[in-house]
């Protein structure tokens, strides 16, 4: 059976801090992404809303119409800045996300993009699972007050590596989307999330980890840098997992970037010692991965 993932990759997760200057947040974007390329990374990694503050009373400020592609610069500057600097630091970039407002719809969502190492978008995915909570006397949050669910399940391909599945923050909750992309062929799960100071200590590392036990692939968390003087806390930790669910790296609360190497014989490692692959019982219950998924790809 050929590698999930054709040649070693070295992966950055970029844990930075959005303020409210879209401006400088954008211009810490492209010094970060060129810091971690200069390290030799080739696929980078940003936080969920790298370029605005995190929270519904932002997200209609801070939203850019990318539709249709490419846009115009004054209309999406966070696209434009993403494009350029995957060009210039020669690698593929998943741009965490941002807030995204369709005139036609006049509808609001959380998206990420991801751009080649030529600036080329090849995939977007809107976040599909809405952050509505409300854990009494510690947090009470709802997205779906300003922002609609994506519909679809997004898996991308680098050609020179393989295939990627891509989802944001609380999407990591729910394990079908891991599971189908796993299946379809992907190496590494990515998410771009905030997860806070209430729900991270409880869940963060161990749905990172969980997702990687389940599908035996690396599994990245990517999340703000914590700012207590913000209306929402992150926890941060950004941290990369193993196929045999082990944290490779992880940040504390502060900005960050961690590295780490990925390597297909790790998969196959896992996958030989622990061949849940070939034990499934598709006989026993059903297969999602297969039937009537939408795809972004």
């Amino acid at each position: 059976m050929a590698s999930l993932l054709k040649q070693p990759l070295k992966l950055a997760l970029v844990q930075l801090a959005a303020g409210a200057d879209k401006a400088a947040n954008l211009s810490q974007v492209r010094s970060k992404v060129l810091e971690a390329a200069k390290a030799g990374a080739k696929l980078i990694v940003l936080p969920e809303c790298f370029n605005s503050p995190y929270g519904c009373q932002y997200f209609p400020k801070y939203a850019e119409t990318i539709l249709p592609t490419p846009p115009p610069k004054d209309q999406a500057p966070s696209w434009h800045t993403l494009s350029s600097v995957a060009m210039e630091a020669k690698a593929y970039l998943i741009g965490g996300s941002i807030p995204e407002f369709v005139p036609d719809t006049k509808k609001y969502y959380n998206t990420s993009l991801v751009f080649s190492p030529a600036g080329n978008l090849i995939a977007a995915h809107r976040k599909t699972h809405l952050f509505d909570i409300d854990i009494p006397g510690k947090i009470k949050f709802k997205e779906s007050d300003v922002l609609s669910p994506g519909n679809k399940v997004t898996i991308f391909d680098m050609p020179e590596y393989g295939q990627i599945g891509l989802a944001i923050c609380y999407d990591v909750r729910f394990p079908e989307v891991a599971t189908i992309a796993a299946r379809k062929g992907a190496f590494l799960l990515v998410y771009p999330g905030a997860f806070n100071t209430t729900t991270g200590p409880m869940h963060w590392s161990l749905q990172g980890r969980a997702r990687a036990m389940d599908n035996q692939v690396y599994v990245a968390l990517c999340s703000p840098a914590r700012d207590m003087d913000a209306s929402y806390h992150a926890w941060g930790h950004t941290m990369l997992v193993s196929p045999n669910a082990e944290v490779i790296a992880e940040a504390d609360e502060k900005e960050a970037i961690i590295y780490g190497e990925l390597e297909g014989a790790k998969i196959e490692e896992t996958r030989k010692g622990i061949p849940l692959n070939t034990q499934r019982r598709f006989d026993v219950y059903p297969d999602v991965s297969v039937g009537t998924v939408r795809f972004e790809e």
